[in-house]
């Protein structure tokens, strides 16, 4: 290949990260254009733009689509072709939304890229110093592309080195999936190098937002968690899928020590600035640099930034409504004091958002919730800035019901409404006019309190109660929630709504409730709820919470997994499809 397409992305990495690293004759040097791929292994301001649109090409969770609504959390609005993975039609050759999200093209380019460098890198005049700290980020970033694929695929082809367009055809053409006890062995393998090359931290202004010793070694604790789950070690149908021999209980061993070693480096911890669970929570994600972060995507508003706001606002503050919140997500949260809500218990039905789990309130945008002012045709109705999912009877004995500005009857942008009587609350500004700005809050690949999960599960699930219960409980009582004292069932029970609520809408649903099994086959299917909520505009008449159908859904054996892309095994007949899990 004479010129390489990755000086496109040079050039975008080079303004996101504005690197010191490059000459100051760079002005004087040929066009971009004329660059080919071996002028890159000379300059060193050109092999860090390299490794830097390997972060560039990551995707983070602020798209408009959030995998979110692929699960039991929410629904996107405007569909986006969801539906079909959601109503369990994805197939070989249409895989739905998800495509953006699996990206089997997207992430094997990056990983080429990845080999490029490792091939390349000894060759470029670079101090050894700076060279292995590039190792090391590649390093991760191989580790992480091959984790995105595993997560939905299961094993798939290993490759390690850059292949020629003429030469290797036929070794590319008959390419294997490897199993995936070798996927998993070598992305943690890959972590340990990059933990190996890393530094703990960074001194340095211009390097925040880079992978860290921590990254890697958190990264490898996710991965060896799910590799430890049921999913992949029993009843597994084959080694492509999961584990066929060894040990579950070794496995869980594994993850567990992994994340404990990221425990015992001692610069992380749970991050609660205020006296407020509810403000601690919500600020996790907007605040900076604090210790709980371990690895991010930063956003700057000089530089587009992030528009979550605008895609999930409600509609009656000019904004998308994006991807809503369900009932069934929500009816999950406990009351405030550790015990279950219930449509069936008569007060709480008619009160349903009070004393709830104070984490409820930082991430669902429901009927009544004081948000922030109106625009200005929106404040001729609402001055105070209320949130409006409902229908109102009249004020002053008028006939007709009035319905609230956030609904899909709204008089301001009501396409943009939502279906379910929510709106997303998490990650969310309220300081920010979404409708004209873009945000700058980090989107957190990897925080603390996952850490301390992975740890408490594998405990839990190894029967070290003991050790699991100070971790877990760090996470609950962070939250405002009582410490838990279960155990057995009742203790599973406990870590799996903590994961479901403490990391709510961060991409971790959907791959929890798969590697659990029964709970993807149990909470993925039957119908998405939302809340119809009939209201009052006179003091003292009651309010009325509804529990409504708004989507009909389904989870089948076969959606476990995602399957091999067709177009990929119409290529090489050797890359064997998935089969269902029974």
């Amino acid at each position: 290949m004479k010129k390489s397409n990755i000086i496109q992305y040079i050039v975008v990495a080079g303004l996101l990260f504005a690197t010191a690293a490059c000459k100051k004759d760079f002005l004087e040097k040929k066009p971009l254009t004329e660059y080919e791929e071996s002028d890159v292994w000379k300059d060193k301001g050109l092999v860090q733009a390299f490794v830097n649109d390997l972060y560039v090409q990551m995707r983070p969770g602020y798209q408009e689509v959030m995998l979110a609504s692929m699960t039991d959390e929410a629904r996107f609005i405007h569909d986006y072709n969801t539906s079909r993975v959601v109503q369990g039609n994805v197939s070989p050759d249409d895989i739905g939304r998800l495509s953006d999200f699996a990206r089997w093209d997207n992430h094997y380019k990056e990983i080429r890229n990845c080999n490029m460098f490792f091939e390349k890198i000894d060759q470029s005049p670079i101090d050894d110093a700076t060279r292995n700290a590039m190792k090391g980020e590649v390093h991760f970033m191989r580790a992480w592309y091959y984790h995105m694929l595993v997560k939905y695929y299961g094993g798939v082809p290993l490759i390690t080195r850059t292949f020629n367009v003429k030469g290797d055809e036929q070794e590319i053409l008959n390419i294997k999936r490897a199993t995936y006890e070798a996927c998993v062995k070598f992305i943690s393998d890959e972590c340990d190098s990059a933990s190996k090359l890393l530094p703990a931290v960074y001194e340095l202004p211009k390097d925040k937002g880079r992978v860290t010793k921590g990254a890697a070694m958190a990264l490898k604790s996710r991965v060896l968690l799910y590799a430890a789950s049921d999913y992949f070690n029993v009843n597994v149908k084959s080694p492509l899928m999961g584990y066929t021999t060894g040990s579950q209980t070794d496995r869980l061993r594994a993850a567990k020590n992994a994340a404990k070693a990221v425990m015992d480096m001692g610069i992380y911890e749970l991050y609660h600035p205020t006296d407020s669970a509810a403000e601690n929570y919500s600020r996790i994600f907007l605040d900076k640099d604090h210790k709980e972060l371990i690895f991010i995507k930063q956003y700057d508003k000089a530089l587009l930034g992030t528009s979550h706001d605008l895609y999930n606002g409600p509609n009656g503050y000019h904004n998308w409504g994006g991807n809503v919140p369900l009932e069934n997500f929500v009816t999950g949260y406990q009351m405030k004091d550790g015990s279950a809500f219930s449509w069936a218990n008569a007060d709480q039905a008619k009160a349903p958002y009070v004393g709830r789990d104070p984490r409820f309130y930082a991430t669902i945008l429901y009927d009544g919730a004081k948000w922030k002012p109106r625009p200005k045709d929106g404040a001729e109705v609402d001055p105070i800035g209320i949130i409006q999912t409902g229908k109102y009877e009249p004020k002053n004995g008028g006939r007709d019901s009035v319905w609230g500005l956030d609904t899909r009857n709204s008089t301001i942008e009501n396409w943009n409404g939502t279906f379910s009587g929510y709106y997303l609350r998490k990650f969310m500004d309220k300081n920010l006019d979404a409708q004209f700005f873009r945000g700058d809050q980090n989107w957190i690949f990897i925080r603390y309190a996952e850490v301390l999960l992975n740890y408490a599960e594998a405990s839990i699930w190894l029967g070290e109660e003991a050790d699991a219960l100070p971790a877990l409980n760090a996470v609950r009582t962070r939250a405002g929630m009582p410490a838990t004292t279960a155990s057995g069932d009742a203790l599973k029970a406990v870590l799996k709504y903590e994961r479901r609520y403490e990391l709510a809408y961060e991409e971790h649903r959907f791959f929890d409730a798969r590697r659990w099994v029964a709970d993807a086959m149990t909470y993925f299917n039957g119908n998405a709820q939302g809340i119809e909520v009939l209201g009052s505009q006179i003091a003292n008449h009651p309010f009325v919470y509804r529990p409504i159908s708004i989507q009909s859904r389904t989870f089948k054996d076969k959606d476990y997994l995602l399957p091999i892309p067709a177009a990929e095994i119409r290529k090489n007949s050797n890359l064997e499809q998935q089969v269902p899990y029974k």
